[in-house]
């Protein structure tokens, strides 16, 4: 499988709470459910292709529990493949603070220990499409940064947060991508980019030669 990170995400890159005012208070966030007073119809239809995608779905404990929460709640919509994603299609948790039962939800396995690259390295091995992260913002820089992330997916919102977990915070590991796919819908922008080069970027020098800009 490839391992795939879906994301909302602002201007800024703040992906912290789009959702809700009490998805995620850490660090004093303020400004939970930053998304809702901008979203607009057919904004969100791509989520449902990133869903179709998936063999398995990864995530960290804390937006295992948010998604928990919320989405075994939708039960009456069988042509949600969201919810019937995430209530009945295989799923892994990184914790070591949650037991099995904790963590009881449909088909869920608690990943747990000092060796969660090296485990979900294994989980990449397995055959299938993708191993899917949605939110999760430790998971997805611990992810970043060993080099495991294949692909991101981004609905990226015309917002200025101002704080807030970012998806690259200072010192992530400098990467390159390939756009794969991008369109703009009802004013927001979504984004397919594929993983090109990892731990260097390249530089190079824009200069004036013969009177003419020339990058070199």
């Amino acid at each position: 499988m490839e391992l795939s990170v879906n994301i909302f995400v602002s201007l800024d890159g703040v992906m912290q709470g789009p959702g809700g005012p009490d998805e995620d208070r850490s660090n004093g966030f303020g400004h939970g459910g930053w998304l809702v007073p901008h979203a607009g119809e057919g904004q969100l239809d791509p989520v449902d292709g990133w869903f179709r995608e998936a063999d398995a779905i990864l995530l960290g404990r804390s937006t295992f529990e948010m998604m928990r929460t919320f989405w075994s709640q939708v039960t009456v919509e069988p042509d949600n493949i969201v919810s019937t994603a995430l209530n009945t299609w295989k799923k892994y948790v990184v914790s070591n603070t949650l037991s099995d039962d904790d963590a009881a939800w449909g088909d869920t396995t608690v990943l747990r220990g000092d060796d969660i690259i090296d485990q979900v390295r294994r989980l990449k091995e397995q055959p299938g499409r993708e191993l899917q992260v949605h939110g999760s913002w430790q998971l997805a820089r611990t992810l970043h940064d060993a080099g495991l992330v294949d692909t991101y997916r981004l609905i990226q919102f015309p917002v200025v947060v101002g704080t807030g977990k970012r998806l690259f915070e200072d010192g992530a590991v400098p990467s390159t991508y390939k756009i794969t796919s991008g369109e703009v819908r009802n004013g927001v922008v979504s984004l397919t980019l594929r993983q090109e080069g990892f731990g260097s970027l390249g530089t190079g020098d824009i200069v004036v030669e013969d009177g003419k800009e020339v990058l070199i």
